[in-house]
């Protein structure tokens, strides 16, 4: 199978699994447990890298130095465009105050690298299909109110048919809906030693942090 043929197979696997989980709805509102939090140590796992997919080991990322880690939302997600659209004008300030930036997404390497590259997303994008990095990290699911806050009524009330049809139109915009539709976004920044310096759970879709916050905790990263 050609690369063209493998990403429509892993397209139409991952709106199949965008519409199991929509019909579902969410269900991991609560951590089991107390998540990680600033002064913890970084959950480190080994992902696949988007353009060669190799093995990358999460702390090589802070080996030299402090690391900005991006947990996206679904690769068909608006809100996802806002915030590839805000890390390109982010990212100089991101490098000139010495982290690395990687993006960590729920689809395999060439559904990753074809996003990447269609919405110009600097860094380093990594692959978590299942979402194991995102569970490690304290990433749970929004409500309907959290994700869809300003769609009609049906959506609101995750009515199946509903969705199938806002699907339809995402499909045919060329930004079909895929992965995990509840899944909530995060970002992290971690120092050298691996330890969480900044903990950002987004509270809703579109809940984009300030990056003068980023940098400034990319600084007293860098004091270890």
């Amino acid at each position: 199978m050609n690369l063209q043929g493998k990403l429509e197979t892993q397209v139409e696997a991952a709106e199949s699994r965008w519409r199991e989980a929509w019909k579902r709805g969410p269900t991991r509102l609560r951590w089991d447990v107390m998540p990680v939090q600033v002064g913890d140590r970084a959950p480190d796992l080994m992902l696949v890298d988007s353009i060669e997919g190799n093995q990358v080991q999460l702390s090589s990322v802070w080996a030299d130095g402090p690391a900005l880690i991006l947990f996206w939302r679904h690769y068909g997600c608006g809100c996802g465009l806002a915030r590839a659209e805000r890390l390109r004008n982010e990212y100089p300030g991101y490098l000139d105050a010495g982290a690395v930036v990687v993006v960590i997404g729920q689809a395999e390497p060439a559904r990753s690298a074809a996003y990447a590259t269609k919405y110009s997303l600097p860094g380093l994008v990594l692959c978590d299909p299942e979402q194991d990095a995102y569970d490690a990290y304290g990433l749970v699911e929004g409500k309907p109110s959290q994700i869809l806050f300003d769609a009609s009524d049906e959506l609101l009330n995750c009515d199946y048919e509903a969705g199938l049809e806002l699907a339809a139109q995402r499909r045919e915009l060329g930004r079909p809906f895929v992965d995990n539709p509840w899944l909530l976004p995060g970002e992290f920044v971690i120092d050298q030693r691996g330890e969480i310096r900044l903990a950002y759970r987004y509270q809703y879709c579109e809940d984009f942090p300030n990056p003068l916050v980023h940098i400034a905790a990319i600084k007293e990263a860098k004091t270890v």
